[in-house]
């Protein structure tokens, strides 16, 4: 497959040799500040400014499921866990977060700790929130939507994380809706997640992305799957089967410059799904405690994750590790595809 000059993915190898420019600092600092275009200092670790230079695949990860999604040391593990799979699979993982004000993309195995360790100390920060981490010199989780400006910011095309955020139920009257369905509308950036958290209103969620022309893909499978099941009576708007089908889909979607993301859902492995009507269960138990508390915007998410994983015994967080770690094999996968696909 042959790319003109004015592609994206062209595009994509030039802001990778913007970050070897005399003014960068790679080889000498590993984990220096550089220039991103456009302005703005992004700290970008060494492995990772190589392979974007290179042509090689890269992940980006997102960092709040490591300060929100678990406790330490289980946060840390499956952090880890999650950049080996990658890895094994053939692409560099690109975990991203702020710390003390620099946006990092690509962690050491300090900084990775240290996000863990600090746990819901760390602001979770979606792009609404970068600037004022930013410039308070803060540190800040990335959600779905701050990850994907970052990851966009520096040509890395493919992100993975467990599952993107959505219309909250009854969102028609709270008007509750996840900065990640408008982020995912205007940052061309491919999406692997497990769907939708179900914790959240599914069918009103696609239609939300249909509104802001998202293309949305189910990974082998025509039902799209509900984060925690592998099915939720919605049916995908389009599907792929292999990591190369949904390479040349998001070469596609760069190609002709559409400008908003792809969301490809990958279904729950079979094995970890049968907790989805105990889970589903515990979900309408803790909603209609979130209702009664008054939790609502961005503290009602971690506040029903956790508490679902506590009437479900453990068994929610068990499945949302799984499926984190199948999405990053998947991911990774489609990664070294585009790859390929850029190298042809």
């Amino acid at each position: 497959m042959a790319f003109s000059s004015s592609s994206a993915l062209s595009r994509i190898s030039n802001l990778s040799r913007h970050f070897h420019s005399p003014n960068s600092k790679t080889s000498d600092d590993p984990q220096g500040a550089i220039d991103a275009p456009g302005g703005g200092l992004i700290k970008i670790s060494s492995e990772v400014s190589a392979a974007i230079s290179r042509g090689h695949p890269v992940v980006a990860l997102e960092s709040t499921i490591i300060s929100h999604g678990m406790p330490y040391p289980q946060n840390l593990e499956t952090a880890k866990e999650v950049e080996a799979i990658v890895r094994k699979n053939g692409a560099v993982p690109a975990t991203v977060a702020i710390l003390d004000g620099t946006p990092c993309v690509g962690l050491n195995e300090e900084e990775l700790e240290r996000l863990s360790i600090l746990g819901n100390r760390v602001q979770k920060t979606a792009r609404r929130d970068i600037a004022q981490v930013v410039a308070s010199g803060g540190n800040g989780a990335t959600t779905v939507s701050a990850t994907m400006f970052f990851a966009s910011k520096v040509g890395i095309p493919v992100f993975v994380t467990g599952g993107i955020g959505g219309v909250h139920r009854h969102g028609e009257q709270t008007m509750d809706i996840s900065s990640d369905l408008t982020e995912l509308g205007r940052t061309p950036v491919a999406v692997i997640s497990a769907g939708i958290k179900s914790i959240l209103d599914i069918p009103r969620t696609l239609e939300y992305l249909e509104t802001q022309g998202v293309c949305v893909a189910a990974y082998r499978t025509n039902e799209f799957p509900a984060f925690f099941t592998e099915t939720s009576g919605c049916k995908a708007p389009c599907r792929v089967d292999t990591p190369e089908e949904a390479a040349k889909l998001i070469v596609a979607n760069m190609n002709l410059e559409l400008g908003s993301g792809i969301l490809i859902a990958v279904p729950i492995p079979n094995e970890h799904s049968a907790f989805g009507s105990l889970i589903e269960k515990a979900i309408q138990t803790a909603l209609q405690e979130a209702r009664e508390k008054n939790i609502v915007g961005n503290a009602e998410t971690p506040f029903l994750l956790k508490r679902v994983n506590e009437l479900t015994g453990g068994a929610s967080l068990a499945s949302n590790i799984a499926l984190v770690k199948n999405n990053a094999l998947v991911g990774a996968k489609i990664a070294a595809a585009l790859a390929k696909l850029r190298v042809e």
